[in-house]
């Protein structure tokens, strides 16, 4: 089995198994927090406001922009890979059609990324992280706008980002608290 025939394996299985009207109504949300990574800048933010937290938060923004560059800016023009909605016509959308290329999933890249970069902090907050961002990986399969190569790459990318983010912020701490 090609990886193409896999991809559309599984968005099949997930449309004829998983579809639901629960689902479709709870999924659009779901995706929606990671419309441009915003409920990850807002945690950055939140995390930046406090002095305990500062490092982590800029942890944080670091492995999202890491991400948004290389995922946004590179790869996905690069790659230039059609969304799966592009070419099976007959799912119904159930949120706005994107308009950029497919590879790899920026949504989940951003949302792997802020995992990583707390995870490797050694915040608390990464578990929580962990079960938002799988929710919206998921989410970008249930809805039809992702192939799961996508999401994939989405979080290999995000893992990257997060801890070269963390790494480069622990590396700029230290050389300015050891002053």
């Amino acid at each position: 089995m090609t990886m193409l025939h896999f991809d559309w394996a599984v968005l099949d299985w997930i449309q004829a198994h998983l579809a639901s009207g629960f689902g479709d109504m709870v999924m659009p949300l779901i995706t929606r927090l990671g419309d441009g990574g915003i409920c990850w800048a807002f945690l950055s933010g939140a995390l930046l406001l406090h002095p305990k937290t500062r490092r982590v938060g800029a942890a944080v923004a670091v492995g999202l922009a890491i991400e948004v560059v290389c995922c946004n800016f590179l790869l996905k023009p690069l790659i230039g890979r059609i969304r799966p909605c592009d070419i099976n016509l007959s799912v119904t959308l159930l949120i706005p059609r994107p308009m950029d290329f497919s590879f790899p999933s920026g949504h989940t890249g951003a949302a792997f990324a802020a995992v990583a970069a707390l995870g490797t902090s050694g915040s608390r907050l990464w578990a929580p992280a962990l079960a938002l961002a799988s929710l919206i990986a998921f989410s970008r399969l249930y809805l039809y706008v992702h192939y799961p190569t996508d999401v994939l790459a989405g979080i290999l990318l995000g893992l990257l980002s997060g801890w070269v983010g963390q790494r480069l912020v622990q590396a700029v701490w230290k050389r300015q608290h050891t002053r």
